[in-house]
């Protein structure tokens, strides 16, 4: 008998909690319909199936960094507005919060695959509306509707936890956390160059093409991979087949309310004490990503001069950096927690995902103190583009760690766990950095990012206090607590 307060998720999820039976007891030994005894090449081929759709989701994101001053410009009768501009690409953030309070927990009823399919069809709409948009409300409104739409963010992390072993997760991860990059590099090197040729429409057709293409890859070849919905179909057709009776009571299925989904996030993350704290870190720390992309451009127009097309290409030193930090993540991460996990100075448990969290949270703040310096100071370009460089490098040791804790340490309600954090990540990106430009300009980019590597700063000891302390404090949550 479990908890009152998860026992409803599990219900949720066709799982009676008065059986004697679980699941594991239920299934086959060798089932083929599971995802881990697919073979390894399918697995990996669906990772770089996934990671394609995450890079097209950030190239659509990011690509109007550039243009968006120009974008609103050309809608609004050749009147720009800069707080416009950044909310143009910030009210992306706006839709992430609030679509993944439905995709996560459906996934967890309706199984990853359908939910999957759904969103991607709603962001294809959103991207025809974008670039058919006549003008800025309806362009916003648009890409809120896209924002919302976004399921990688959530359902990429528990799907990998779905097909591969705790041990193997990082190296999975890395590759799906390299995609958005790339994409976040390439999408403003490219918009830049449309839009100064052939206008910034062509922006949003380019994303219409690579959508619909990794669309109908994932309705051909993806498979639904949740566990849960698996045996659940499974245990329907041996009912049909008056076979297996006792599997059929266990897996046997209740009606779920749309309002008892929609809260399972919340019920996660307010019973843990751990999700709250990594969240709060997590959301600063990768909102940097969009300070950086909200002032990089006026940095490079109004400091240094840059053209358009050159200001995007400049992005591709934010995703160099990224793909370092990436590079060493895919070789330790892993690594590290295997070796300790063996080591009995430590003890076992998700907390070893995080020493590279630990190293990135330390040195971001650096990063982004040197990134305002160079700025206010107007030092040679390159150099500014290095600090762009060591800042993506950071921000990538920061957050991949924390993602693969939080699948390994919430198992089966890892999609919520991972809603809960991107939520308030996507709240935090939406408001953060319309607060960098006031602030920017009231004190200059130097004190400006000073004052936001302090706060940094102040938040950088939340993952070393987790490893140290995290599995003492994971007990008090039924969703973390070790069986």
């Amino acid at each position: 008998m479990v908890n009152d307060e998860r026992e409803p998720l599990l219900q949720a999820n066709g799982v009676d909690s008065e059986s004697d039976e679980s699941i594991d007891e239920v299934e086959p030994k060798k089932n083929d319909a599971l995802p881990e005894n697919w073979s390894l090449a399918y697995r990996r081929g669906l990772v770089m199936l996934l990671a394609f759709m995450a890079f097209t989701v950030t190239f659509t994101c990011i690509s109007v960094v550039p243009v968006a001053s120009e974008m609103i410009a050309d809608l609004n009768h050749g009147e720009g507005s800069r707080s416009a501009s950044v909310l143009l690409v910030t009210i992306w953030e706006l839709g992430e919060a609030a679509g993944p309070l439905l995709i996560a927990p459906l996934s967890e009823i309706y199984g990853r695959y359908p939910v999957l399919n759904a969103a991607n069809v709603l962001f294809i709409i959103g991207i025809v509306v974008s670039a058919l948009s006549q003008s800025v409300n309806v362009l916003v409104f648009s890409r809120f509707l896209t924002g919302c739409a976004v399921a990688t963010n959530v359902l990429n992390p528990a799907i990998i936890g779905d097909m591969f072993p705790p041990e193997h997760r990082g190296t999975a991860m890395s590759a799906t956390m390299l995609a958005p990059l790339l994409g976040g590099a390439v999408g403003p090197a490219i918009a830049g160059t449309l839009a100064q040729n052939v206008g910034w429409r062509w922006i949003m057709y380019m994303s219409l093409i690579l959508a619909v293409i990794a669309e109908i890859l994932i309705i051909t070849l993806l498979r639904e991979t949740y566990k849960v919905v698996i045996l659940q179909k499974q245990s329907r057709q041996r009912k049909s087949d008056a076979e297996d009776l006792s599997l059929v009571r266990t897996l046997s299925r209740t009606e779920v309310a749309v309002w008892t989904s929609m809260t399972r996030p919340a019920s996660v993350f307010w019973s843990s004490s751990i999700l709250k704290a990594l969240a709060l870190y997590g959301s600063v720390a990768f909102t940097f990503f969009y300070i950086m992309s909200t002032t990089l451009p006026d940095i490079l127009q109004r400091q240094y001069k840059f053209p358009p097309a050159l200001i995007g290409t400049s992005f591709m030193s934010f995703s160099v950096g990224s793909a370092s930090g990436l590079v060493v993540c895919n070789l330790l991460v892993d690594r590290i927690y295997v070796r300790l996990q063996k080591s009995e100075a430590y003890s076992s448990g998700p907390e070893n995902r995080l020493p590279l969290t630990i190293v990135g949270a330390f040195c971001l703040p650096i990063a982004v103190a040197t990134y305002g310096w160079v700025a206010a100071l107007v030092l040679p370009a390159p150099l500014l583009l290095v600090a762009v460089a060591m800042m993506g490098f950071c921000l990538v040791l920061s957050v991949t760690g924390l993602m693969v804790f939080v699948v390994d340490a919430f198992g089966e309600y890892s999609a919520s766990a991972l809603t809960a954090m991107l939520i308030t990540r996507c709240l935090m990106g939406t408001f953060l950095p319309l607060l960098t430009t006031p602030l920017t300009e009231a004190i200059g980019y130097g004190w400006g990012f000073m004052v936001l590597a302090a706060v940094c700063l102040l938040l950088a000891p939340i993952p070393l206090l987790v490893f140290w302390y995290g599995k003492g404090w994971r007990q008090s949550s039924d969703y973390t607590k070790d069986e």
